[in-house]
């Protein structure tokens, strides 16, 4: 079995939208984008419900990390077939 070469959480579950409930959305799982700028500050960049990056405090996530097979289902782009 290959072990991934990123162990970096590539996803978050949001917790808390407020200020911001039309960028996301409580109990959705959304890509991470990691920023070590932005963490060093208390922030996590995420892919949000614009379809942008943009960068959000931490404690509104919490990171996972989910199996490998539905992070590739996840990963893959919307104009791609499954």
């Amino acid at each position: 079995m290959k072990k991934k070469e990123n162990q970096f959480p590539q996803f978050g579950l949001c917790l808390n939208n407020e200020g911001y409930a039309a960028s996301l959305e409580i109990g959705k799982v959304y890509r991470v984008i990691q920023d070590d700028e932005a963490a060093s500050h208390g922030y996590i960049r995420v892919i949000d419900e614009s379809g942008e990056d943009y960068a959000y405090t931490a404690n509104r996530f919490h990171l996972i990390q989910l199996p490998i097979t539905v992070e590739k289902v996840l990963s893959v782009s919307e104009t791609e077939p499954l």
